[in-house]
């Protein structure tokens, strides 16, 4: 008897397409059974989430991988507005920050937000993304 994995939510928070198309399919080569949103700013991604939690707290994602530098919301904004709003209150979602800051500042204050699991270093590859989800026990 073979068990079929579930499927993951990932909402994907990077004003850059091209970064997403990609990462869209190194996720879905890491892990086939995945269903990802990407969303430009995190101005869109809250609105995105606030309509999955009004549906119910199931509908939340398994994932936020947030970009820092966008425009209109940053994702120090979105941080701080995901908490303000209490979208999470049973803390289903785990967010990672995905970014191609290297610089110590931007990691260490990634790593004093308790909402934060984790800051990868972008550019994304499969084994990045293989790593990421096995820690989570998922690829």
């Amino acid at each position: 008897m073979s068990i079929n994995p579930r499927t993951v939510s990932i909402l994907l928070v990077d004003d850059d397409e091209i970064n997403n198309f990609i990462s869209i399919k190194l996720i879905k080569k890491a892990l086939i059974s995945s269903d990802i949103k990407a969303c430009l700013n995190g101005k869109f991604a809250i609105d995105e989430l606030l309509k999955m939690k009004e549906a119910g707290p199931e509908h939340l994602p398994d994932y936020i991988l947030l970009d820092i530098n966008m425009p209109l919301m940053n994702g120090w904004e979105f941080l701080d507005e995901y908490d303000r709003q209490n979208i999470d209150p049973t803390g289903k979602t785990k967010i990672f920050i995905i970014s191609s800051s290297v610089f110590s500042n931007d990691i260490n204050k990634a790593k004093s937000y308790p909402l934060v699991k984790d800051f990868i270093s972008k550019p994304l590859n499969i084994d990045k993304i293989r790593e990421l989800f096995e820690q989570e026990k998922l690829a």
